[in-house]
């Protein structure tokens, strides 16, 4: 929009000081161009006056305030470890300590004679200790590795953003 423009709109609305307004209202009644100006402008604002502005209903912002509580909170970005899973990992580690202590406690062979103690565990590792369950112990580590390469990289890639 150019000076003159904004001044015509600023005459119109009635924005203008008393030096202004004689300033504009000459130059209307001396350039042809700037009347011709003027008086689209005045036309166009009596059109603008007589549009019947749009209001919501009167219930709009209740609405609006029921629409965002329903809505769910939005969580934080940050992931949280559950302590859930931290103690079932936990729990399932010490039964599994317990349940192997218990096993070799079965097959150990204790006595006691004169205070001494004699313990006899005689069981075969070799009949235990199977090529599948090798294989199987390998994988488990080589994934938690993975995962352990994974949160690394992670952490490094995020450092260095």
């Amino acid at each position: 929009m150019n000076t003159i423009e904004q001044q015509l709109w600023d005459y119109i609305d009635g924005n203008l000081d008393e030096s202004s307004k004689k300033a504009i209202e000459e130059k209307i009644e001396s350039d042809a161009g700037i009347k011709a100006q003027y008086e689209e402008l005045l036309k166009l604002n009596l059109v603008f006056n007589t549009l019947d502005l749009e209001e919501p209903s009167m219930s709009f912002t209740r609405n609006v305030m029921e629409s965002i509580a329903f809505a769910p909170a939005p969580v934080a970005m940050k992931t949280k470890v559950d302590k859930k899973i931290i103690y079932s990992i936990g729990g399932f580690f010490i039964i599994s300590i317990l349940s192997l202590f218990g096993y070799v406690l079965y097959n150990s062979n204790l006595s006691m004679p004169k205070l001494g103690f004699n313990i006899n565990c005689n069981f075969n590792l070799n009949q235990y200790i199977t090529p599948a369950v090798l294989y199987s112990f390998l994988f488990f580590d080589l994934v938690i590795g993975l995962v352990f390469l994974d949160q690394f990289l992670r952490k490094r890639i995020h450092k260095e953003h």
